[in-house]
């Protein structure tokens, strides 16, 4: 209650304070097709105040006094326009909006270039090997995030199948986690499984950012292989965009995003939530998709996938205030979160699939957030997000009875219909076990910028789980004998940023702090089973990293990049705890990984040879890794994981060296192609002494696209996209070999694909409606990520998406 209202009271105190006489003026500035128009100059009363507009065509004024103005907006080779406005008497702060639409001058014949850095250009410019990804035209198709991902230089996409299937990230060839996903900041598996990148629409993001190797220290993390940010777009204008989609599969998607800011006050609310539903009843095929029949003998088929559909739901509500005196944004709410999945079958495809073992979760957080620029003294700016709540899981696996992959009750060999003998789909017996856990993750980060060529930063990472288990198919002793499990990390950086020569050259300097904290309380008998002691083991370590990225431009075309890192992957709270779950039994001992990281690389362009532009960039990496995390090494003679597994440390080293290439090329706004590649080895030493690859590793992708837009189609003032894509992805080993030798291995042998998507989009003449249709792996052929299993043949969706911006 307290707490409560002092939070009141503050809220109340600061919206007093912000009532001073402000007024500010924002808008669009958009070209005759209505496309946004970066760099556009604003101008009040010739110069007296001006400023440009960011990548969004969007410009703000500030602190305009009472009066009459004029307002122009310019452009390079477009006409100018003005506008008259006039403010009277007012009071408090005031937020009006002023648009502008340039056309182009038929006088102007010659080609003149304007150079600027966009967000994402200064972003890829500071050194780090990062790859920003725009979503603007990803919003309008039918294409999720995990796909968008999946098309940039080094990311690779590894899922177990379709829609809801367990996802992992490999980022020049490390995966699992060694890459750690964030939202904003904060890791997205402390939202639970509910939440996951394809339940955020492209159209909430900003951008992506993509750190590889080497992680920035804002970002404040133990994640050794890289690092994914999703930034969500932090706009203060009253908006609304809305999205459903419906295709194969019975897949059903959904979502809508949107901001009410009341203009006198700046108390705003915004709120957001998706439905996500599939059957995932697409067809497979293999070795392992067999009709078992009498005797044993075994039929290859062509099944459907029968036991695999997928739900999730969630949505996240806030209120605070933006834009005002005390504050950029400040934000206080809940996100709320559920999902069910039905499980078909192991970590591999067996020849007898699962029909009645699925998992359930539920997540409710309370999440906080506040920015502001400029915090009591010029330059001194402020970051600070977190969240807590509880999420809760249940794995459910009580049915006994078998199925074949026809979908029908298997038979043994005399034809008699028949169950598990251990009443349960996994050969570990019946659960129904309920994980609960209290959560908590907060990220503070302070800058402060000294002057144009010096800024300190200094950033806090702290995240905690609190686990209980529980397992309603076992005794009540036995439920008395549960562990509890507690795990916290913090995470601390400072870094130092420094840019001269004219802003050519770009150095920064880091270093990070790691604890980790470990508490596992085991209930058990004593010696003589008279009394039940607590068998508690205690752990609190720390680490230390550091690392620098710079980059020179030589030229506003040529720009040179290097970065290296001493990096520290903290053990997870699986690989520590273990799942039950997942079969996975804990190892209270596990070590961190450490990792050396290096990055040398180049940026060419952008280039622009009248109406062409094309920009070149390419890297070279290499990571040496200690300890690294993964299954002991007696299971590297099998194909198939035993029932029960357990996370180690390897003594051996890890290496990876590699090249990554990318190239982007424009015409007239209206045509680009996009082509990457990436090229790694991934090798490690087996325990005969042999040096292998790294098993289940794509080490050759080749990703393109093309897109071409027409204008006035059907309508003036329309617009038709075409796309297409398509992913090369090289045969690899999902098996450790004894050698270098592939003999007798072939089985294992994930083939070679080449798979290709195809889509289209209309965008109507008023903007708000786009109509998309997109084929996906339109050739149908076998598609794979990890292990054996496949994901999804051809499949056929429609996406219809409105937007506004204002009302």
């Amino acid at each position: 209650m307290k707490v409560r209202l002092f939070l009141l009271a503050l809220i109340i105190s600061v919206s007093a304070f912000s009532q001073n006489n402000e007024t500010i003026i924002s808008g669009e500035i958009t070209d005759g097709s209505r496309q946004p128009l970066f760099g556009a100059t604003v101008t009040i009363d010739r110069n007296i105040q001006a400023t440009i507009t960011n990548e969004n065509g969007i410009y703000r004024l500030k602190n305009v006094p009472n009066g009459k103005h004029v307002i122009k907006a310019s452009y390079m080779g477009l006409t100018s326009e003005s506008k008259e406005i006039h403010i009277v008497g007012n009071k408090g702060r005031t937020n009006l909006d002023l648009n502008f639409t340039l056309t182009e001058k038929i006088e102007s014949l010659q080609q003149v270039n304007l150079h600027g850095k966009t967000e994402k250009r200064k972003i890829e410019d500071k050194g780090f090997s990062v790859n920003v990804i725009e979503t603007k035209v990803a919003s309008l198709r039918n294409i999720q995030t995990n796909e968008l991902l999946n098309t940039t230089v080094g990311v690779k996409l590894r899922q177990n199948g379709g829609l809801g299937s367990n996802v992992e990230y490999s980022l020049n060839g490390l995966s699992g986690n060694s890459v750690s996903i964030f939202i904003d900041g904060i890791p997205m598996s402390m939202y639970g499984s509910s939440i996951s990148l394809n339940s955020i629409p492209p159209s909430m993001i900003k951008h992506i950012e993509v750190y590889k190797g080497v992680i920035p220290g804002h970002l404040a993390d133990d994640a050794l292989g890289g690092a994914i940010n999703i930034v969500l777009k932090k706009g203060t204008k009253t908006m609304f965009n809305a999205s459903v989609s419906y295709g194969s599969f019975n897949t059903f998607q959904t979502n809508f995003n949107g901001l009410y800011r009341f203009e006198k006050t700046g108390f705003t609310v915004k709120a957001s939530a998706f439905h996500n539903y599939s059957d995932n009843d697409y067809k497979v095929w293999g070795p392992t998709i067999v009709d078992i029949g009498l005797g044993g003998t075994e039929t290859p088929i062509t099944a459907q996938r029968f036991y695999d559909a997928y739900r999730s739901t969630g949505g996240m509500f806030n209120i605070g205030y933006t834009d005002v005196k005390w504050a950029d944004q400040f934000f206080v709410g809940v996100t709320a979160s559920d999902d069910y999945k039905q499980v078909q079958h192991g970590a591999f495809v067996n020849k007898i699939p699962y029909k009645g073992r699925f998992l359930e979760s539920d997540a409710i957080l309370a999440n906080l957030s506040y920015i502001k620029k400029d915090l009591f003294v010029a330059g001194l700016d402020i970051n600070i997000t977190g969240l807590f709540g509880k999420r809760n899981r249940i794995v459910n696996d009580t049915t006994a009875i078998a199925y074949s992959w026809t979908g029908d009750r298997a038979t043994d060999y005399k034809g008699d219909e028949y169950e598990y003998t251990w009443g349960s789909q996994s050969e570990q017996g019946p659960t129904l076990l309920h994980i609960k856990r209290i959560v908590s993750s907060f990220r503070t980060g302070t800058s402060y910028k000294i002057n144009n060529n010096h800024k300190i930063l200094l950033n806090h990472f702290y995240s905690g789980t609190d686990r209980e288990d529980s397992d309603q198919m076992v005794t009540l002793l036995e439920n008395t004998f549960e562990q509890t499990s507690d795990l916290y990390k913090n995470i601390s950086s400072l870094s130092y940023e420094l840019n001269t020569f004219n802003n050519k050259l770009k150095l920064n300097v880091f270093g990070k702090h790691y604890r980790q904290k470990v508490l596992n309380t085991a209930p058990e008998f004593n010696d003589d089973e008279t009394a039940v002691v607590n068998d508690v083991y205690k752990s609190d370590k720390s680490y230390n990293g550091y690392g620098f990225a710079t980059s020179f431009t030589i030229n506003p075309t040529i720009t040179l990049l290097a970065s290296a890192e001493k990096a520290i992957r903290l053990p997870s709270e699986i690989e520590v705890f273990g799942d039950a779950g997942e079969n996975v039994i804990a190892n209270l001992t596990v070590q961190p990984e450490i990792s050396e990281n290096f990055n040398l690389g180049f940026r060419l362009g952008k280039f622009t040879i009248k109406k062409h532009d094309f920009t070149i960039s390419s890297n070279f990496f290499a990571r040496n890794i200690k300890n690294l995390i993964g299954l002991p090494a007696s299971s590297e003679d099998s194909w198939e994981n035993d029932e029960l597994v357990q996370y180690a440390n390897f003594n051996e080293k890890t290496t990876s060296k590699g090249l990554e290439f990318q190239l982007n090329y424009n015409f007239k706004k209206n045509f680009g192609l996009n082509f990457n590649l990436s090229r790694l080895t991934l090798e490690t030493t087996n325990r005969f002494g042999n040096t292998v690859d790294i098993p289940n590793t794509p080490l050759f992708t080749m990703n393109g696209s093309l897109r071409y837009s027409f204008k006035n189609v059907i309508q003036n003032k329309s617009r038709l996209n075409l796309f297409y894509s398509n992913y090369f992805t090289d045969e690899f080993l999902y098996l450790n070999t004894p050698g270098t030798n592939n003999t007798g291995y072939d089985e294992f042998v994930i083939p070679r694909q080449f798979i290709q998507d195809f889509g289209c989009s209309y965008s109507f003449p008023n903007k708000a409606f786009v109509l998309s249709f997109d084929v996906k792996n339109m050739f149908n052929k076998a598609a794979y990520d990890n292990r054996s299993v496949q994901k999804p043949g051809r499949a056929f969706y429609l996406k219809l998406n409105y937007s506004i911006n204002k009302f």
